[in-house]
């Protein structure tokens, strides 16, 4: 539902999940260069490995030394970029920090180390990456510049039930856990890329800003959402309205169960919930994604006591990147994790009356956030 819930947001893994497990802190939204009117998709993470194994030199797990002496990665990672367009690769940065300059306040929540700063209202912070360190194939980054400085308003948020609490999070219930806290967000700022300036607005930034926790990554990753919701019955674009998609992993007693989602629609301010973190809402959630030489295309259809709600949508690889994760022990997947922010698609919405279904309405969505990672 559209709970707001900056517990879950929060700095967390403690004990032994502090040795074996990450956080990220992902964001995403548009911005558009005043010169020549281009628009971009652009992106910001902040990361943390295995905290409890810090030193005062940031450990890659993907290093020939470390790999030799058996270690597992522990740092703070920034990861900021621009999704591809047709004639343009796409950037992806990354820079790494050592655990000892970690300064976290927990009440509210904020996060900074050398000049990245992340707190619930603003995110800021620089990157550069020369020619010579992106050589090396253990840092996985590109070279370039990369400097941001966003008011970060967070207006939508999909709150997974009990799936995430406290006790699940501690029996490691999922390989990786899911909090929504704003899967509508509006940002205004600059980004500097490479030298270009761009600006971005609250009313264009199309933002999204979520978190994920746990001991490894979800495998198949998948992952849909979309602010930018357009009204079939209005012609308008919708307020205060919002889709998020996020798979996961269930286990039950440290075996795995059948690969799941979690999905909420907001429609105009009324949550449409599909997924297992309430149960007395009997959802039922299919899905099948299919990649074809040019695109990706994903199909959902959720359904529960009081709703239906079906799904479809693709993104043109061109406008989609490979985008590169270090586990918590130290291994990077050979299966390429595709994502992109320019997915587009329908979503028919439909209330149960008695025994029949009632059409809500009918939405287009642009800039959606996709990401798949088959298993």
């Amino acid at each position: 539902m559209n709970l707001s819930d900056l517990k879950r947001n929060a700095y967390m893994l403690r004990g032994s999940d502090a040795k074996r497990g990450y956080m990220r802190w992902w964001h995403s939204f548009q911005g558009i260069c005043p010169t020549t009117q281009e628009t971009r998709t652009f992106f910001v993470e902040y990361s943390i490995l295995n905290p409890a194994l810090g030193t005062s030199q940031p450990i890659l797990g993907q290093h020939p030394y470390y790999k030799r002496h058996g270690l597992k990665p522990s740092y703070l990672c920034i990861k900021a970029g621009v999704f591809p367009e047709p004639g343009d690769s796409g950037l992806q940065l990354r820079a790494y920090y050592p655990l000892t300059s970690l300064q976290v306040a927990q009440d509210p929540f904020y996060m900074q180390f050398e000049d990245c700063v992340y707190s619930e209202n603003r995110i800021s912070g620089s990157i550069d990456i020369s020619d010579e360190v992106a050589r090396h194939r253990s840092l996985m980054t590109d070279a370039g510049s990369f400097i941001w400085d966003l008011e970060v308003h967070k207006a939508v948020a999909c709150h997974t039930g009990y799936i995430a609490n406290a006790f699940f999070t501690a029996v490691h219930a999922l390989e990786s856990f899911w909090h929504g806290e704003g899967i509508r967000t509006f940002f205004r700022g600059t980004v500097i890329l490479n030298g270009v300036t761009y600006e971005v607005a609250p009313e264009t930034s199309y933002g999204y800003a979520d978190k994920h926790w746990g001991r490894s990554y979800n495998q198949p990753w998948l992952q849909f959402a979309s602010g930018h919701l357009i009204s079939e019955k209005t012609g308008r674009e919708l307020k205060h309205s919002a889709l998020a998609i996020d798979g996961c992993c269930p286990k039950f007693l440290f075996f795995p169960m059948r690969r799941r989602i979690l999905m909420q629609l907001t429609y105009t301010g009324e949550d449409f919930e599909y997924h297992f973190g309430r149960p007395l809402t009997l959802s039922r959630c299919k899905w099948k994604v299919k990649e074809t030489n040019k695109r990706f295309i994903w199909h959902f259809k959720a359904q529960n006591r009081t709703s239906v709600v079906r799904i479809s949508g693709s993104c043109s690889k061109k406008q989609m990147m490979p985008l590169l994760y270090e586990s918590p022990d130290g291994k990077v997947s050979d299966i390429p994790l595709w994502e992109g922010g320019n997915a587009t698609g329908t979503i028919e919405l439909y209330r149960r009356i008695g025994g029949s279904l009632e059409l809500i309405d009918r939405l287009q969505f642009e800039n959606g956030l996709c990401a798949y990672q088959r298993s």
